[in-house]
């Protein structure tokens, strides 16, 4: 007898597809009670009823399925952010790139919580230049960048303000400005907006 290889195939992906359900699902509810940094992926194997070896086999760390949880909201983020930027064409690059941030500092903060799971140090810097956040925002960050100090094309320094500028949404400084200075996501919007899009105008003078 020839075995039905379709079925088998269809059997492995339905499973695979409930096992990482389930593993979601039970991160989501440990994370209701404890802080995501101090959940442990033992616990979420345990919660969802699966073997280590399953879940590690989906993710390889915690910041992999923290990345898995908001992927959905990403989607929508970007999907705002193209809206607003086909909406406000015929405004300056500065003013589109402070609008930018504020989507995006909103998304921060109502995904906090996971963005510091997708941020701890088990996610490697070369996770994250491969994350969706970073990939789809970096690009849009640089020829912002690029239109406001009048440069014709990419170049380095278009390049690495977007890098510096990606650092102020990191973890542990953006922690540092919530939780220890106490800014607003308001204030914060408007102290990045004074350093980048005031340097950058001020550079724009010297090509």
């Amino acid at each position: 007898m020839v075995e039905d290889k379709s079925l088998w195939q269809y059997t492995e992906r339905r499973d695979a597809a409930e096992n990482r359900q389930r593993i979601k699902s039970a991160a989501l509810k440990l994370f209701e009670h404890t802080a995501v940094e101090q959940v442990s992926m033992n616990q979420i194997a345990a919660e969802a009823k699966v073997g280590a070896g399953t879940l590690y086999r989906r993710y390889r760390n915690k910041s992999e399925l923290c990345m898995d949880l908001i992927r959905d909201s990403i989607a929508r983020l970007f999907s705002d952010i193209d809206t607003y930027l086909a909406d406000h064409q015929s405004e300056s690059p500065s003013d589109r790139l402070k609008g930018v941030l504020r989507l995006f500092i909103e998304f921060r903060e109502k995904k906090s919580a996971l963005l510091k799971g997708v941020d701890s140090s088990t996610f490697t810097k070369k996770a994250f230049i491969g994350s969706p956040l970073y990939q789809k925002l970096h690009p849009i960050f640089t020829n912002l960048f690029q239109e406001i100090m009048g440069h014709s094309t990419i170049d380095a320094s278009s390049t690495f303000k977007a890098d510096l500028l990606f650092t102020v949404f990191s973890g542990s400084f953006y922690a540092l400005q919530r939780e220890v200075r106490g800014n607003t996501p308001e204030a914060l919007l408007d102290e990045i907006c004074k350093l980048f899009v005031n340097e950058s105008l001020e550079g724009s003078g010297n090509d």
